[in-house]
């Protein structure tokens, strides 16, 4: 998966991850979002870094080589095929900076877990999921490259809700990204999202409106 590129839903997916949320809604005043992007962060140091490490392993491959395809020594014409080659290396590197897997080989875990919580935390607030009566909307956000889950409780439900609960929602989730069931997984944090609400923000006298969407967001 190139970094610009979305794994789209197909239309049966989106019906699923929307009766998964409405099925998990009827029993919480909670309002759960669901959430994929296809990454949370540009990245563009990973293709200077993946250049320079193809470049300096091209460059000790020549130089250990030296004996063969250097018999006569040094002179201007080797020099600038050593360095034509070096160049040609660094660019075929920052190229391949471009993919995921290789973004996830040369990026720490740490930096893109910090590139998905300030996403998760953007897009919170853009589609108003703090904006619900009780302050009791959560955002299950799946992030494509980065293989990774945040999940982001309003604050009423950051109170009720113990964090090692949320995290049995992040393993439920990721789980099926490791297996490439990108409707499974939001589906599965849904249920699992639904079961903890239903415990910590039940349904009371009736009254539980539908204040955001049952659809899962879907941005590149």
């Amino acid at each position: 998966m190139e970094i610009g590129k979305l794994t789209c839903l197909t239309a049966n997916d989106r019906a699923r991850i929307g009766e998964a949320v409405r099925s998990a809604e009827r029993e919480t005043r909670a309002e759960i979002v669901p959430m994929v992007v296809s990454r949370s962060g540009l990245y563009r140091d990973a293709q200077h870094r993946a250049g320079l490490i193809l470049a300096l392993l091209a460059l000790t491959g020549l130089l250990t080589l030296e004996a063969a395809w250097l018999p006569w020594g040094w002179h201007a014409a080797n020099a600038a095929w050593l360095v034509l080659s070096t160049v040609a290396a660094y660019a075929v590197g920052a190229w391949s900076g471009t993919f995921a897997p290789i973004v996830r080989l040369v990026t720490s875990k740490e930096r893109m877990r910090q590139k998905v919580r300030l996403r998760a935390e953007r897009a919170f607030a853009q589609h108003g999921i703090s904006q619900t009566r009780e302050r009791t909307g959560a955002l299950l956000m799946l992030s494509l490259l980065e293989h990774q889950v945040y999940v982001l409780p309003d604050q009423e439900l950051a109170r009720l809700v113990p964090s090692d609960q949320w995290n049995d929602v992040v393993q439920s989730m990721t789980e099926r990204v490791r297996a490439n069931d990108v409707a499974g997984a939001l589906c599965s944090g849904v249920i699992r999202c639904g079961e903890i609400l239903a415990r910590a923000c039940p349904v009371s006298s009736g009254d539980n409106p539908n204040e955001l969407p049952d659809r899962v967001i879907e941005e590149s």
